[in-house]
């Protein structure tokens, strides 16, 4: 098969790769840009070990073609620490032992992250909707559950920015 240029948008930086068509977005994530933290479990959209945020939106990215996140801002779950700090989220999953064999954990946070900087008042039971989405196969649910509302009470709590 004859592969074509694309640049991907990555936490940021370009980068500039040769894809199939038919590549999906967590294989060129995975293997042309080189991060790794995007998981794959069961490549048919189900689990959500691969969701990262295209655009603000989680997506599944083993459902989407790399070239279709051409030109689109992607973040996945290497772009959420700044250096050696820990974005909140990630350390409320460690303050609220939400990690077992932390496979599912990637994509729990990336999908956290999309709901809650989208509305940060999310009700209890908007977020175990958004939540019930990704499986974790060691049943961490409630531990999950308890890091993320944990997160978003200190997101709803923090003062709104001040204005440009």
């Amino acid at each position: 098969m004859s592969k074509h240029p694309v640049t991907l948008t990555v936490n940021g930086r370009p980068h500039a790769i040769e894809v199939e068509h038919r590549k999906t977005l967590a294989d060129a994530l995975r293997e042309d840009c080189r991060l790794t933290g995007t998981h794959l479990g069961c490549e048919h959209g189900v689990c959500g070990a691969c969701t990262v945020i295209v655009d603000g939106a989680p997506v599944r990215a083993c459902l989407m073609f790399a070239h279709q996140a051409e030109g689109a801002q992607i973040r996945t779950v290497e772009g959420l620490a700044t250096g050696e700090t820990l974005h909140p989220l990630q350390q409320s999953f460690i303050d609220h032992h939400a990690l077992q064999c932390g496979f599912c954990t990637p994509g729990f946070l990336m999908l956290a992250v999309a709901a809650l900087e989208r509305d940060p008042e999310m009700s209890d039971a908007e977020l175990v909707e958004v939540l019930s989405s990704n499986l974790c196969r060691c049943t961490g649910y409630v531990n999950i559950l308890k890091a993320v509302r944990a997160w978003a009470a200190t997101q709803a709590a923090a003062p709104a920015p001040a204005p440009a």
